[in-house]
């Protein structure tokens, strides 16, 4: 099935055009009403004018997520706040979040581009789809809820966690598609298992995943243990949450709505343009968002983009899955985590010493975060109690600045290896691909 066939099946000379046209209204419009934008083209001496096709996108200049940082909260806002109708936002590396705006209109595109990602897995009006993504700031939630409501599917908003509920849900109301994070779904998989809940009882025969990152055996793994075809879905929050990209029933690659997101692969260390087929760093232009539209916003995702037509009939562009990011961002339980985000909390602590050991481990196909903490030797007593009241401290710190949870575990002075060159700040055990 195919949910917008004219967009969706287009040939590629069109789309371009179509993109082209997109293009030029974007420039202008930011030109004129985003100050941030003015100032970036005119420093490369480009006025609206001068961009007349696709082509030309690669004259524009990048966006990255510190211009977001820097411009907090709505400095890169096209339109005024009474025009704004929804606030989400993302963690940052400050304790501030990356705040994005959206229009009516906006959301009405949100949720068709997710329509369109739930029809590649058919989705229809005859399912229910448990959605137990997290609701609030997060876009996963609301993004799938609204999408499957297009689709006109019933719709269960659960949000995460609760996996006895979850589970109930899933016996008693049939649920027949799941969407969630991944490693969330293997653990309800494995969690069927040990409630010895009959699985024939259980109507699932699809899941939609995303959010974080899981290699193709653990798409076996849930697949078996939940009876279901795993299907792929990409996004983020700078560009509009779930449903930049899906996988079709084919599943070489996840489909670009590229009439909304224009997709590039560049050299992350040159900004070098690359062809199709070579892995490189992804970068997106948003060319029909009205309330925080960006140019060229560099995702630091390193994937590969692929142009031939799909034997599903769709002739947008694919993405492969993505095998890493150009940063050391680590993503966990589908939050960014950044280590400067660590270290700035621990350098606010008197008791603790500057040096820390991040380590990511999946038990029970669920990310668990340590963090090891030398701690000052005048601090670091036989008195339990104390050093359990710094450890709490620490963990609340922690929490409140990540928005996770992590195991936090005290270590004496000189116990984290030391380095003479780049400190070694995290050990991820996960062995993503």
């Amino acid at each position: 099935m195919i949910w917008n066939k004219h967009y969706e099946c287009m040939e590629r000379e069109e789309l371009r055009k179509v993109q082209g046209e997109r293009l030029q209204e974007l420039v202008k419009r930011v030109y004129d009403a985003v100050p941030f934008y003015k100032m970036q083209l005119q420093k490369k001496g480009i006025e609206p004018g001068d961009i007349k096709d696709i082509e030309d996108l690669k004259k524009l200049p990048f966006t990255t997520k510190q211009d977001l940082r820097d411009n907090y909260p709505f400095g890169l806002f096209a339109l005024p706040q009474s025009d704004i109708v929804r606030f989400h936002a993302s963690s940052g590396t400050t304790g501030k979040p990356t705040v994005v705006g959206y229009t009516h209109n906006d959301i009405q595109m949100w949720s068709e581009v997710v329509a369109r990602s739930l029809t590649m897995a058919d989705v229809t009006k005859s399912d229910i789809i448990q959605v137990a993504y997290g609701y609030g700031l997060f876009t996963g939630g609301l993004g799938l809820h609204y999408g499957a409501e297009k689709v006109g599917a019933s719709v269960i908003p659960i949000s995460g966690g609760n996996t006895k509920k979850q589970l109930q849900l899933l016996e008693d109301f049939g649920s027949t598609v799941i969407a969630c994070t991944p490693s969330y779904a293997a653990y309800l998989g494995e969690s069927l298992e040990e409630e010895k809940i009959d699985p024939g009882k259980i109507k699932l025969r699809a899941g939609i995943f995303g959010a974080e990152p899981w290699t193709t055996e653990m798409r076996s793994q849930i697949e078996q243990l939940l009876g279901i075809k795993a299907f792929d879905i990409y996004g983020l929050t700078e560009i509009i949450g779930p449903g930049v990209s899906m996988e079709c029933h084919f599943q070489r690659g996840m489909h670009i709505f590229e009439d909304h997101f224009i997709p590039e692969i560049i050299n992350p260390e040159t900004e070098e343009v690359l062809p199709y087929g070579e892995l490189g760093e992804l970068v997106f232009t948003t060319v029909t968002k009205e309330a925080m539209p960006l140019i060229r916003y560099r995702t630091r995702d390193l994937t590969r983009l692929h142009a031939e037509t799909c034997e599903c009939g769709r002739t947008l562009v694919r993405m492969e899955k993505c095998v890493g990011r150009s940063d050391d961002m680590l993503i966990i339980r589908g939050v960014n985590v950044f280590p400067s985000q660590v270290e700035s909390v621990l350098l606010e602590m008197s008791e603790t010493k500057p040096h820390y050991l991040i380590v990511v481990n999946r038990e029970n196909n669920l990310d668990t975060l340590e963090i090891q903490v030398e701690v000052e030797e005048e601090f670091f007593s036989d008195e339990v109690k104390e050093l359990e009241g710094l450890r709490q401290r620490i963990k609340s710190n922690i929490s409140s600045t990540l928005g996770i949870s992590a195991i936090i575990r005290l270590v004496e002075p000189g116990t984290i290896e030391r380095s003479m060159g780049k400190a070694k700040r995290v050990v991820d055990n996960r062995n993503i691909q």
